[in-house]
């Protein structure tokens, strides 16, 4: 494997996938490189609307020409050799399974769903000094599910204690749903440098999972 100069495109995402042209994956950078120098995927890029297939070494070919007429939203990384610009998607050579068809319930989701935002002040926060609030509190027989958790600041926590909304005279800022779509892919297809992962990523495949 080359080994390549640390930066901030390393920790960019790579949206993979399935030898049928369905997204499975979103991994890091690196991993989808160790994948194309192994020959076990090949580089999509679309541009015009069109989209093409590339080897490793016909992508390295192909940034080698761009080098010098670079776009802001795109990444490059260096090599001891050449430059190398970020690859958005790969396609795995031998890899029929089709993506997941669930969005995880887990505590990233959640955060990511209500855009850090408390649901009971409004206020964003870093992940940190947030935490997570049954509405209907487990003391009251409330379950631990997506309808059921919010996004909410440490302050509003205390307050609230174990009362509902409505006995702690508080109010929801909306009221919590299970997402129809991976709530942390909402975020990345707002960057404008994934803008070439919507044309993969149809309502049917929406749950596909970041690694």
């Amino acid at each position: 494997m080359t080994a390549w100069a640390a930066g901030e495109a390393l920790s960019s995402s790579v949206l993979v996938l399935n030898r049928m042209y369905l997204a499975v994956h979103v991994i890091s950078v690196r991993r989808a490189l160790s994948l194309l120098c192994r020959e076990l995927a090949e580089v999509i890029h679309i541009e015009d609307g069109r989209y093409s297939n590339y080897s490793f070494e016909s992508w390295r070919e192909i940034s080698e020409l761009k080098r010098d007429f670079k776009e802001p939203h795109e990444d490059w990384i260096q090599s001891v050799n050449f430059e190398l610009q970020v690859p958005r998607v790969i396609r795995l050579m031998i890899y029929d399974r089709l993506p997941r068809q669930t969005i995880r319930f887990n505590r990233r989701n959640i955060f990511a769903r209500d855009n850090n935002r408390c649901q009971y002040c409004g206020k964003r926060f870093v992940t940190s000094e947030l935490s997570l609030d049954h509405v209907h509190p487990r003391s009251q027989g409330g379950d631990t599910t997506w309808d059921n958790i919010v996004c909410c600041c440490v302050k509003c926590n205390v307050k609230k204690g174990g009362r509902t909304p409505e006995q702690a005279h508080m109010h929801l800022i909306k009221t919590p749903v299970k997402p129809k779509r991976s709530p942390m892919l909402t975020i990345k297809l707002g960057n404008p440098k994934y803008e070439s992962w919507k044309s993969f990523l149809d309502n049917a495949y929406w749950s596909v999972d970041l690694k």
